[in-house]
């Protein structure tokens, strides 16, 4: 049943969050966006990188979920083929124990008590659990970048936008796939936990929590199904996204800090934390304090026509590549 889930329906609905974060990776890896480190304006980035992210960790994920072994036995009461060898001594009870269970494509485990230890079920609840975590930051950020106004959402005529205010559009896919991905993973950790234990050779304190494995993947696949359905209606906000950028010119202090260092000037992060920490930098200040440098004249003038919304490096090329190929060969 397990081996049925994971590959009729778990790592499909997957498939689909991957390609849909690669979509948007793909669509906007151009896009220039402040980024927020501690919730605070920082060095840009592109709205595709910030996909192209988890969907590189989605990926990841993915490898570990389609290689792990999942395992079955057939060897007896307690593991040994006791009774097997006293009746057909004359038969490798190894060898066809493994064949039947081959035929069922899973991978036989002869180092067993009354029951299978359930490692490779932990390993499997660990690694959902994984997917669901990444999948729980992706949701918050999503949701965070709704309420910065980053993403406008799609009206479905059909939803209630708000049960009091008319006006508004509640991210409620991102929430509900929130709540959902949590409560399976409180399940999944306790299956983790409790499944690898059998006392001597088998108790029955297994036997009442594997009837709940279905409840803790099938809250995962509702969160899963939550997030495409959030994923489907929202479109980023060019107007919000590019004032924001050109509000937080305090953010090229890092690059020009950074090249004075590389020219060995005199403390620059003092320099541009005293020209810039809580205070409204603008181009011009920031372009008059740049004139007073002593850097050649080409990085000088570079660093002149720099804005916040070209200051993004490597982001367009990391998001592209991540959907194209090798994601190290930029």
């Amino acid at each position: 049943m397990l081996l049925e889930f994971r590959e009729k329906i778990l790592e499909p609905t997957l498939d689909l969050l991957m390609q849909s974060f690669l979509g948007f990776a793909t669509t906007y890896a151009h896009l220039p966006m402040l980024a927020r480190t501690h919730g605070q304006p920082a060095t840009p980035t592109t709205v595709g990188k910030e996909f192209a992210n988890f969907a590189h960790r989605l990926q990841h994920q993915l490898k570990t979920l389609t290689a792990l072994p999942i395992f079955g036995k057939c060897n007896g009461a307690v593991g040994n083929f006791n009774a097997h060898q006293i009746a057909y001594p004359e038969i490798d009870w190894r060898a066809v124990s493994h064949h039947f269970i081959r035929t069922l494509r899973l991978t036989p485990n002869d180092y067993t008590t009354q029951i299978e230890p359930h490692d490779g079920m932990a390993e499997l609840c660990q690694t959902i659990t994984r997917i669901n975590t990444l999948l729980i930051d992706a949701a918050r950020d999503l949701w965070g970048y709704i309420s910065l106004n980053y993403f406008t959402q799609s009206i479905q005529t059909q939803e209630v936008g708000s049960s009091t205010m008319p006006h508004k559009v509640n991210p409620i896919d991102f929430e509900n796939a929130e709540g959902n991905l949590g409560l399976a993973n409180a399940l999944l950790n306790h299956f983790a936990d409790k499944l690898p234990i059998s006392r001597f050779q088998r108790d029955l304190s297994d036997s009442t929590v594997l009837r709940n494995l279905g409840v803790a993947v099938g809250h995962s696949v509702l969160a899963y199904h939550s997030l495409l359905k959030g994923l489907k209606k929202i479109t980023p906000n060019l107007l919000t996204l590019q004032s924001d950028l050109d509000h937080h010119v305090e953010i090229l202090g890092e690059a020009v800090q950074t090249i004075m260092r590389r020219y060995g000037l005199e403390n620059p992060y003092e320099q541009l934390k005293q020209l810039s920490r809580g205070k409204t930098l603008t181009l011009e200040i920031l372009r008059d304090f740049i004139q007073t440098l002593d850097l050649p004249d080409p990085v000088k003038s570079k660093l002149l026509k720099l804005t916040p919304r070209d200051y993004t490096g490597l982001a367009e090329k990391l998001a592209l590549n991540l959907t194209q190929g090798d994601p190290h060969d930029i």
